[in-house]
């Protein structure tokens, strides 16, 4: 286990300021695997600092996004907040990626991203387009069939469901699922009977349990080198693909 230092750093995107919340293993020196994390639809970075912190003593660079922050939003009201701001949104994590790739802390080769509902949604949206993200670990999200259009590649995916979600129905995990398998991607996927939308007790540990498992597992082998950004980025003006995650969101 690793001390945590907390901290917060901003970085430029569409001309705003956006803030990361930083939580990073204290070793001087020392390049660690880095996690950005996405909050759902009701904001809620302040509640992400306890897994953030427990991420971070185990070895991995955890910034949680603020991607609000580039349209001035509080909270969603509605579908169509999600529909006329994801393509911002979705610019802002491409552009998180890219801050956090040059973080002394950080190696640029082991990138992840952990993301919760709208934030899962933004999660395997981008690693479907951007090459830097090698793993993702979604929770009670998924992948907006619009994104068949714009999908260049995918990375290793842990899904993770209540089968009675009633915000997100369980189906959207299935659907990942068999594109993953389409892709002869690996995967892993826990579906939790009776859970719904948002985890807690034994449901929530056993989920925190397999994401340091999964993230261990697929971002745990070091490599060097700093990663480019291609032209992926084109894609994130779509409006068909912010339709669609406006539909599947609440």
């Amino acid at each position: 286990m690793y001390s945590v230092t907390h901290s917060q750093a901003s970085f430029e995107s569409g001309g705003k300021d956006i803030r990361l919340d930083c939580f990073l293993p204290d070793a001087a020196g020392r390049r660690f695997p880095a996690v950005i994390g996405l909050h759902g639809s009701r904001g809620g970075h302040v509640t992400m600092s306890e897994p953030a912190t427990l991420l971070a003593g185990q070895g991995f660079a955890v910034y949680v996004l603020h991607y609000f922050d580039r349209t001035g939003t509080t909270e969603i009201d509605g579908l169509q907040t999600i529909f006329v701001h994801f393509p911002a949104w979705m610019k802002t994590l491409w552009d998180a990626v890219s801050f956090v790739s040059w973080r002394p802390q950080v190696d640029p080769e082991r990138i992840g991203l952990v993301g919760f509902s709208l934030g899962a949604y933004l999660s395997v949206s981008a690693a479907a387009i951007d090459s830097r993200v090698k793993a993702v670990v979604e929770f009670f999200g998924g992948l907006p069939k619009e994104m068949k259009f714009f999908m260049r590649r995918l990375c290793p995916v842990l899904i993770l469901h209540g089968e009675q979600d009633k915000t997100v129905p369980v189906e959207e995990a299935y659907h990942l699922q068999q594109v993953l398998e389409k892709k002869k991607m690996p995967y892993e996927i826990q579906i939790y009977p009776g859970a719904g939308h948002g985890f807690s007790g034994e449901v929530w540990r056993d989920a925190g349990l397999r994401t340091l498992a999964f993230l261990q597992k697929h971002l745990g082998s070091s490599s060097a080198g700093s990663p480019q950004a291609d032209q992926s980025s084109a894609t994130l003006d779509s409006p068909e693909l912010a339709g669609g995650i406006a539909r599947k969101i609440s």
